[in-house]
């Protein structure tokens, strides 16, 4: 075992949670936000998993079942990869626009935009780092232990691969899942920025657009990792990301001026002397027996 591998792989889930974190951070300070608008655009991306696992779930199995007619052999992995993506493209953006129009009505900029993006990209980035943590601590537990005591018989040849697998890596492969998480991140910003539009242009098309790009960055991954391998498959993802980190500066718009409320005018008390003068006459046991006949 390459001990190098015990640090790469902690390392990478610690930079798949770290780099969200420290977006989210940036996002805050450079423009002066809190993090409401990131925790949503975070809520928004874990409603529209509980949507969008269970309909996939669904979908194979009406498929599996022969209920859905499936494609012909050779296209298999076609449609597999249109499908995914796009179904990622509809109930990801769908809830996206969901909570511009019914949660984030305050979001309407740029900025308030990103960081938006960042919540919802960041929040996948987190549970994926989490989960590689978790993995990594069960390596670590099992590295040195027999196996057989621990999984049945008709298990032990592929939990023995996974493990040798694991722990025989490519230092810089370990590190791949960060890597593609700061993709992710990238093209989630964007898409965020592109379903902002229908709020700001008003135009419902640019939904569309986001649902479309959200499809096409999907399928050709998912397309590409099984047919070119990880490392082509990561050079793709990094063309998207630059097409999105693109796609956020064309449409950054100036921020809108925020109201400056004016400052309330201070009450001032009224003049002695307009108190003490004709106004208010000075009583007087003479003038006050003369007002009683008045």
């Amino acid at each position: 075992m390459n001990n190098i591998l015990v640090f790469t792989h902690l390392l990478n889930g610690l930079l798949m949670v770290a780099i969200p974190v420290l977006l989210g951070i940036f996002l805050s300070r450079r423009f002066n936000l809190g993090w409401r608008l990131w925790w949503i655009g975070g809520a928004t991306f874990i409603l529209s998993q509980v949507g969008h696992i269970p309909f996939n779930i669904l979908v194979g199995q009406l498929f599996n079942t022969g209920v859905l007619p499936a494609p012909p052999q050779q296209y298999t992995l076609l449609f597999q990869s249109i499908f995914l993506g796009l179904s990622a493209g509809f109930w990801e953006e769908g809830a996206r626009y969901a909570a511009y129009r019914w949660w984030a009505k305050d979001a309407r900029s740029w900025s308030r935009g990103l960081m938006m993006g960042a919540g919802h990209g960041g929040i996948e980035a987190i549970v994926l780092g989490i989960l590689v943590l978790v993995t990594y601590i069960a390596m670590i537990a099992i590295r040195n232990m027999d196996l057989s005591s621990l999984v049945p018989p008709e298990q032990l040849a592929l939990a023995q691969t996974q493990v040798s697998a694991y722990w025989s890596a490519a230092w810089y492969d370990t590190l791949l899942g960060a890597l593609e998480r700061s993709f992710s991140v990238t093209v989630q910003l964007a898409l965020s920025i592109l379903v902002l539009q229908v709020f700001t242009r008003r135009r419902l098309y640019w939904l569309w657009i986001a649902i479309g790009w959200h499809t096409l960055v999907d399928a050709v991954a998912v397309y590409s990792a099984a047919t070119l391998g990880i490392y082509v498959t990561e050079l793709i993802i990094a063309v998207f990301a630059l097409a999105s980190l693109a796609f956020i500066f064309l449409l950054r718009q100036p921020e809108p001026e925020q109201r400056v409320e004016p400052e309330p005018v201070p009450i001032q008390a009224p003049d002695s002397t307009i108190l003490s003068g004709q106004v208010f006459p000075t009583v007087t046991d003479e003038n006050l027996d003369e007002s009683r006949f008045q």
